[in-house]
């Protein structure tokens, strides 16, 4: 799926635009640091070696470890669905660049992620 998108800049397009939703949500905002730079390169790098990109990620920062990395905050179901809410507004920001199989994937992986990271 990297090459399919068009690789790296693709994904960093995205997570930009996630981020747009998460600077405005009053429920997602808090649970970011104040700079969200490194946040939002992590995000891309996690993002670009999932769907088959370089691995710089686990270089970097080792195993993803998603459940251990999310445990400092209340994902409830309402932050669940924040979250969701951004990153749905970030594929649709996207969405001319990709077919229907592949927007579908992205929305599955990200929905199954979303509600498998939910602990309270």
């Amino acid at each position: 799926m990297f090459e399919q998108v068009g690789g790296e800049d693709f994904f960093v397009r995205l997570v930009d635009a996630f981020y747009v939703g998460v600077e405005s949500d009053e429920l997602l905002r808090p649970m970011y640091p104040e700079d969200l730079t490194d946040a939002k390169r992590h995000f891309a790098l996690f993002l670009i070696q999932y769907w088959g990109g370089p691995r710089t990620y686990e270089i970097e920062r080792g195993h993803p470890r998603l459940r251990m990395r999310h445990v400092p905050f209340a994902i409830t179901k309402r932050a669940r669905d924040a979250w969701m809410t951004a990153m749905t507004s970030a594929l649709d920001s996207v969405r001319s660049e990709l077919t229907d199989q592949q927007y579908t994937e992205f929305y599955e992986y990200f929905d199954m992620a979303a509600k498998q990271l939910r602990n309270v």
